[in-house]
């Protein structure tokens, strides 16, 4: 699991990603700790994480061109740096009067953010090679729960220790440190002439005619169309995109309604759903690290059936068995289990997309991936707040964990021999055709 770590350009990118995450998983909670306090209101609270996801609907599939017509690692540097400088406005929140601060930070920052994901995600298959490939997704998946498991934890004790400002300097400096990291990277000269799109001759802003930035709209929307015309026409992406609906709207509904389940079925505070939050991280560890040792022996499409089967089947039992076993214990339990396949299955569906896509598109999928999953749990927490009073946590959450169990059965009939061919080890070759 490890082999992609001796890759000097991999284990920059890595580094540069674990410390990042930390920051923001300071910066996440402890934030959200601060704004509750300061507003002692929930719908405030709420109102930011809402704020950050719009950008994801609005830009995400957008910012996949123009990562595909950018050269990557420069569009990752340029972007942290202004993520650095984005957060220093927040300095200045020291009231409910400067709260709206917080506000446009957090928008702004989102919008910045949506072209880091598919350009760290695209430029992954170019730093590793294509055996390697799984485990350096398992790799990423670890530092992301390493960095939930400590940004967590220690965000909330510096908010108390030394407020605020610590995690917002803790997490401009984060974002630094991934420009350095992301600097370091030496691209193989033939990446770097044919990850980038050339650029069309400098016409003098005096002199370019209207003709020529209609002439750029139309050839900006022919990339996107392009883009989408490759998910409907690939078989792999099709599917993968079909199970992404479904599971996001799943998972839109599933974050409203374990607030209720936790509150009216466990009894529990936010103590409690803390808890199980970290529990699953916890879980998620073992579930990358597991990945990363068994990933090469099985197909990505195999791993990701099974890995979402299991998931929804856990996801049933964390309903229901409360109904037949009282108490919290095995509820917990549960939510540990339940992010080893979730991980295994994430990892793959990762590989998968990589896989699956040639390099000069890779971007813009990975951007309307992101775009569909916000929408979707944007619906869903829509349609948890229409129908949850009425149907109530349990019978919405065996909704949800049913489909889970169902697209994952439609994954290992459909994906289950998908393996990574040549088309990643030969990216140069298929940029050019």
């Amino acid at each position: 699991m490890i082999a992609p770590l001796r890759q000097r350009n991999f284990a920059l990118l890595w580094s540069g990603g674990l410390i990042s995450q930390i920051g923001d998983w300071l910066l996440s909670i402890g934030l959200s700790i601060y704004v509750y306090v300061l507003t002692g209101s929930a719908l405030a609270t709420s109102l930011a994480l809402i704020v950050a996801f719009v950008p994801g609907v609005l830009l995400g599939s957008l910012a996949g061109v123009f990562v595909d017509r950018w050269d990557r690692r420069w569009t990752m540097i340029i972007s942290n740096l202004l993520l650095a400088c984005g957060l220093l406005p927040l300095l200045a929140v020291h009231n409910r009067d400067s709260l709206w601060i917080v506000y446009i930070v957090l928008f702004l920052e989102s919008c910045i953010e949506q072209f880091v994901m598919p350009a760290q995600k695209a430029l992954l298959p170019n730093l590793v090679s294509k055996e390697h490939l799984v485990s350096a997704n398992s790799l990423n998946s670890l530092g992301a729960n390493i960095s939930r498991l400590t940004g967590g934890a220690l965000g909330g004790f510096l908010v108390v220790l030394w407020g605020l400002r610590s995690v917002i300097l803790l997490d401009a400096a984060s974002f630094l440190f991934v420009c350095v990291m992301i600097w370091l990277i030496h691209m193989p000269t033939q990446e770097q002439s044919s990850s980038t799109i050339e650029a069309p001759p400098s016409i003098q802003p005096s002199a370019m005619p209207l003709t020529s930035i209609i002439a750029a709209v139309k050839r900006f929307g022919s990339e996107w169309v392009e883009g989408l015309q490759l998910i409907s026409q690939q078989r792999v992406l099709t599917i993968l995109f079909i199970m992404l609906a479904v599971q996001s709207l799943g998972e839109g509904v599933f974050g409203v309604m374990l607030i209720v389940f936790v509150k009216k079925v466990l009894a529990g505070d936010a103590l409690i759903l803390g808890s199980l939050s970290s529990l699953q991280a916890a879980g998620s560890l073992v579930g990358a690290s597991f990945t990363g040792l068994i990933g090469n022996r099985f197909s990505p499409g195999r791993i990701l059936g099974v890995g979402i089967i299991i998931f929804g089947l856990i996801d049933l039992a964390i309903v229901n068995v409360p109904l037949l076993i009282p108490g919290i214990l095995p509820v917990m339990i549960l939510f540990v289990l339940v992010g080893i396949p979730l991980t295994s299955a994430m990892i793959a569906r990762d590989t998968l997309l990589q896989g699956s896509t040639v390099d000069k598109l890779r971007g813009r999928i990975f951007g309307t991936f992101s775009t569909v999953q916000a929408l979707l749990m944007m619906i869903g927490m829509l349609l948890a707040g229409t129908l949850g009073d009425r149907l109530g946590p349990i019978l919405l959450l065996n909704i949800q964990g049913s489909v889970y169990t169902l697209s994952g059965l439609l994954a290992l009939f459909t994906l289950g021999g998908v393996i990574i061919t040549k088309q990643v080890q030969q990216r140069s070759g298929e940029r050019t055709a």
